[in-house]
């Protein structure tokens, strides 16, 4: 047994027992993740509804003061060039695109001659059923600290206040020079209380507005919810208290500029791609035959999370109809997520089955480039929520650096990337019928697809790699006085 697993059963008891008193949905959740995988995939249909109540239910307790209190701090002198970023979760013990944008932009700062450093929050990941988790990790040559006491305290006040604390000993032994959380507002809220505490300036990257997140998980629910009013000023304290704001996009600044911080102190860093995506596509034909896909069989497809607002029902409307005309059309789903099983079904119904409809559930990251090879369209249909129309998603961005052209819902986030009949096509959101006949214009111009990839890969070469958005992190930091 490994030395750090006791530690992590004491860590995951004192989860499951400050759940299990106040929250008893979590806490199953919890020890549905301790089990071993036979015993569990029998529990899953279970799981999945629990977690989905988990997701909408809100607050368990109390909201917590704004303010995190600053833990006891000595004097310490900063190693210039040393960064320090607050996250919530990482890899290779969560995959997804917030995980992949912290590895990649912090191996991209280390390229460029920053030392950056990667600190979860309190907890992570025993408190997701991982018990053999060590209190430092080496991951793409990024040192990943976990904050693993032996027990957690109940709430998320005491929890933050736990995590700045431990978090402090951290900043003493590693000495960095900013602090550089992501959101969600708790790793900004512990960020500004260790500022607090050691002078260091703080970096805050908003790369979501996880409250419209939650709104469209929540049915019911609205924007007069205290659980949504509680986390939007959250994260706008986060933001006008930051020395400095970064975001993903025009549309995700002018938010954030709404909200009350200067716009000088709001600076873009856009999703990216590292240089392999780059590279010319791999040989689809042995994928395309694994999946059961014919050489003649024109594929649309995408890369996501299956969660409601990626709008994966109207791709599923737009195939069948396209079916119905006579074209040769796969549809390839590559994710997972709360949707799945409900898009699955949708499928069934819709006269997808029988492999029309691909869902293969969640890849490696290291893998996505093989099913980018497989696809003629990658196509991105999110709905009309004010979120899909804020933020712009990374997997778009990954599909057009493999040269596929993108067709996209007509959203503000998705004329950032995409130009019309120039490098992909915007389409009405929700309208699968033209959707279906955008699409049929498009499958049946190979012209057109590869002139319109060639454009997109172009455009990410030039504008969205990762070292780009590493050297400007570098020069922001440098403005700050810290690098």
């Amino acid at each position: 047994m490994s030395r750090h697993i006791p530690r992590a059963l004491s860590l995951a008891a004192s989860v499951a027992w400050g759940e299990l008193r106040h929250d008893p949905v979590r806490a199953v959740l919890l020890g549905a993740r301790l089990l071993p995988p036979r015993a569990r995939r029998g529990l899953r249909p279970v799981e999945r509804r629990l977690a989905a109540r988990a997701r909408t239910a809100g607050p368990a307790a109390a909201p917590s003061p704004v303010r995190v209190p600053a833990p006891a701090g000595r004097t310490i002198r900063p190693v210039p060039g040393r960064v320090l970023h607050l996250v919530t979760n990482g890899l290779p013990f969560k995959h997804a695109g917030y995980t992949v944008r912290t590895q990649a932009l912090a191996e991209a700062q280390r390229a460029a001659g920053l030392d950056p450093h990667v600190v979860t929050r309190i907890g992570f990941p025993v408190a997701q059923g991982v018990l053999d988790a060590r209190p430092l990790q080496i991951v793409g040559g990024v040192p990943q600290h976990r904050l693993l006491p032996l027990r957690l305290p109940y709430g998320q006040g005491p929890m933050l206040a736990l995590g700045a604390e431990l978090a402090g000993r951290l900043v003493e032994r590693l000495r960095p020079a900013v602090l550089h959380a992501a959101t969600d507002h708790g790793n900004g809220r512990v960020a500004l209380a260790l500022r607090e505490a050691y002078g260091l300036p703080v970096v805050y990257e908003v790369r979501g507005f996880l409250e419209e997140t939650w709104l469209t998980q929540a049915p019911g629910r609205s924007r007069d919810d205290e659980t949504y009013r509680a986390r939007r000023a959250l994260e706008t304290y986060c933001m006008r208290e930051a020395d400095l704001v970064l975001t993903l996009g025009a549309a995700m600044k002018a938010e954030i500029v709404s909200r009350g911080v200067p716009e000088e102190r709001v600076l873009i860093a856009p999703n990216a791609v590292d240089e392999a995506f780059l590279a010319p596509l791999p040989d689809g034909a042995s994928l395309r035959a694994r999946l059961g896909i014919g050489p003649d069989d024109l594929v649309v497809g995408t890369v996501s999370s299956l969660t409601p607002h990626e709008g994966i029902g109207t791709l599923l409307h737009a195939g069948a109809e396209l079916r119905r005309r006579g074209v040769p059309l796969r549809l390839l789903i590559v994710g997972a997520g709360p949707e799945r099983a409900a898009l699955q079904a949708l499928a069934g119904r819709l006269g997808l089955g029988n492999g029309v409809a691909l869902f293969t559930g969640r890849v490696p990251h290291d893998q996505v480039r093989a099913y980018h090879a497989v696809l003629d369209v990658f196509a991105v249909p999110r709905t009309d929520e004010r979120v899909c129309h804020l933020v712009t998603p990374l997997k778009p961005v990954e599909a057009m650096a493999s040269g596929l052209p993108v067709a996209a819902s007509d959203l503000s986030a998705m004329r950032e990337l995409v130009e019309p009949e120039v490098n992909g096509q915007l389409i009405p959101h929700g309208s699968p019928q033209i959707w279906a006949e955008e699409l049929e214009t498009l499958l049946y111009s190979q012209k057109r697809r590869t002139e319109w990839g060639a454009a997109a890969h172009a455009l990410v070469a030039r504008d969205r790699t990762w070292n780009r958005v590493a050297a400007m992190t570098r020069e922001a930091y440098r403005a700050l006085g810290c690098a």
